[in-house]
């Protein structure tokens, strides 16, 4: 591959920009009108504008997805068709695990039939830790593409060249996954009902 080192550069900074201001909304900010599909695809779309500019025309938010998401369960079925703040909290969570876990394993992330203020408490904690993790994750960055963004900080694991970079993120989204995944099945279990502890277990 090869990428021209200013241009990229120049894109990783803006993305630096953009996420330092991008923030999830807050509770009292998703409106509780009741809204129609249509109108929550596009609340969405602003909610959740990871994409860069070449990629916003391809469909990550659609009628579809969201009709499976309720008849799979993963979240309540809306209200007379209309989607209210805890049915958008719902699916901002969902949208923004998806990147990384499948369905099924936000399926037990996220639990069904609670009330409200369990919804909101689960959705004011997902968004601090979205707050929180991005703010690491743009501190990783700086180190780890320090050469090419030509930072005075330079560590030993630094990428030395954007093909470095996107193999490293790639191997970083999938250990995080792995990691999730393997804690997600120690749900429940501890060292008396088979959570025993063997050394050479993968």
């Amino acid at each position: 591959m090869n990428f021209d080192k200013e241009l990229v550069a120049g894109k990783l900074r803006r993305w630096e920009k953009y996420l330092e201001d991008f923030k999830l909304p807050g509770w009292n900010e998703i409106p509780d009108i009741g809204l129609y599909m249509e109108q929550v695809i596009i609340l969405l779309k602003e909610y959740l504008d990871y994409l860069p500019p070449e990629l916003k025309d391809e469909q990550i938010i659609t009628a579809a997805t969201i009709n499976n998401y309720v008849r799979t369960k993963i979240m309540p079925e809306p209200i007379k068709k209309k989607y209210y703040r805890e049915h958008i909290a719902y699916l901002v969570m969902i949208c923004t695990m998806k990147q990384i876990l499948p369905i099924a394993v936000i399926s037990r992330i996220i639990p069904m039939n609670i009330p409200g203020d369990e919804v909101r408490a689960i959705y004011d904690r997902y968004s601090d830790k979205h707050q929180q993790t991005k703010g690491y994750f743009l501190k990783q960055i700086r180190l780890v593409a320090g050469p090419i963004l030509d930072h005075a900080e330079i560590i030993e694991e630094s990428a030395t060249d954007t093909s470095d970079l996107i193999i490293m993120c790639t191997i970083f989204a999938g250990f995080s996954r792995l990691l999730a995944e393997k804690l997600l099945l120690l749900d429940g279990r501890d060292l008396t009902n088979g959570g025993s502890i063997e050394i050479r277990k993968r």
